[in-house]
């Protein structure tokens, strides 16, 4: 199994395998709009901006599970559009820890490990997957993205 044998769904329902970005690099990220790790958005949608057109994607994925998000990932998305300029592709909300989480995040949390385990500690962890589907880093909450563009670039 790797990372594209997972069924995801978008903030309006769609579902589809993360089989579509087979040979890009991505970086998955459990967001909240109401976090106070918010103005990550701008640095996230920055980067994604900078690097699409090499192959980059920003996922983001709603979580309520720390209890700073908005009740739909309609509405996340929504919020992210109006108050960031997010135009990353934005999913449905995501329990990102325990035995009701994504299997996705059951997969990136099962082979990196942050600093408290395996469990996602806050909003705002980062995966970053390399272009054969590898998860080859984890970055805490508080990692702000500007700061790890040259473990990106490493891997466009």
């Amino acid at each position: 199994m790797n990372i594209y044998d997972f069924k995801v769904t978008t903030e309006n329902g769609e579902q589809y395998l993360l089989e579509r970005y087979k040979g890009k690099v991505l970086l998955v990220v459990n967001t909240a709009t109401k976090c106070g790790l918010a103005g990550q958005f701008d640095d996230l949608e920055d980067l994604y901006k900078k690097y699409r057109e090499q192959g980059f994607e920003v996922l983001g994925f709603p979580s309520d599970q720390f209890k700073q998000e908005l009740s739909s990932g309609s509405e996340a998305a929504e919020a992210c559009r109006l108050s960031y300029g997010v135009t990353f592709p934005m999913h449905d909300l995501v329990k990102v820890n325990g035995e009701a989480a994504h299997p996705l995040f059951k997969y990136l949390t099962e082979n990196t490990k942050g600093l408290l385990g395996k469990n996602v500690k806050w909003n705002f962890t980062k995966f970053l997957i390399d272009r054969d589907g590898n998860v080859v880093k984890r970055f805490s909450p508080t990692d702000k993205p500007s700061k790890f563009v040259k473990e990106i670039e490493q891997y466009l």
